[in-house]
């Protein structure tokens, strides 16, 4: 059976990739926390790091919050795979992201504005998705 945080990262992934029925995660402890390792299908990676890792970065800092309330430090490991399944070599930064205990620098909400003008009506629309489903996982009795 599952436990929350593996249902919390395959909810969250699911929704972003193109072949959901791929997507695993594997639970591990060890000394530095909980690990969880992200399997999805090769062509849905790229999705799951986002440009510049940012989308990767945002799984990690939601998984940093349920951390704080579960008191566990979890770290987040996306594995490449190929399309045989085998997992393959990749660069460190794909293989292992792990969450670091580093505060985010704060930006203020001009900068975020100027940045995202060209696609703010698609974020807008998943924004507001992505806000009715993590309402939905509120109700969950943890």
């Amino acid at each position: 059976m599952a436990t929350i945080d593996q249902q919390f990262v395959e909810y969250i992934v699911k929704t972003l990739v193109n072949n959901p029925d791929k997507v695993s995660v594997e639970r591990k402890i060890d000394e530095k926390g909980v690990l969880l390792s992200l399997t999805v299908a090769p062509e849905d990676v790229g999705r799951v790091i986002g440009k510049r890792g940012v989308t990767a970065q945002s799984i990690r800092m939601l998984l940093r919050a349920l951390g704080t309330k579960q008191d566990a430090r979890y770290n987040l490991k996306i594995v490449n795979t190929d399309e045989d399944g085998e997992k393959q070599d990749a660069p460190a930064e794909v293989m292992e992201e792990k969450i670091e205990t580093v505060e985010e620098p704060e930006v203020e909400e001009e900068e975020i504005e100027e940045e995202d003008e060209g696609g703010e009506e698609e974020s807008s629309e998943l924004a507001e998705k992505t806000r009715a489903e993590l309402a939905d996982l509120d109700d969950l009795d943890i």
